[in-house]
């Protein structure tokens, strides 16, 4: 892992850190992306909720890379994606890596707008 890449990715840890109060690992990042991507605030959300957050996330953090494209939202308002190519194989490290790069491109996108 690279100097700079790792500042950035600290950056994005502290940030959400500080917005919630605690220490957050990488799954915690990724379905709080799931909650933000689906636009319906904070609540209790459901076991099977849960998972399908974390699915929205995924398929939004990839989205630039081209594994997957948004095809809309359902009556409920769930983003819908369609899966444009396959993933590589990848070892339990190296998808930790892609996850984290396509986060910090997340969050920096979210700091353009």
């Amino acid at each position: 892992m690279d100097y700079q890449f790792e500042m950035q990715w600290q950056s994005v840890v502290k940030r959400v850190t500080e917005q919630f109060g605690e220490d957050i690992d990488l799954q915690s990042i990724i379905y709080l992306v799931g909650v933000q991507e689906l636009g319906q605030g904070f609540r209790k959300f459901k076991k099977d909720e849960k998972v399908d957050l974390m699915h929205i996330a995924i398929c939004t953090l990839l989205e630039p890379y081209g594994y997957y494209e948004l095809i809309g939202k359902d009556e409920d308002g769930w983003p819908h994606f369609k899966r444009q190519k396959a993933l590589p194989g990848l070892n339990s490290e190296d998808q930790e890596m892609l996850m984290k790069r396509a986060i910090v491109q997340y969050f920096e996108e979210l700091e353009e707008i």
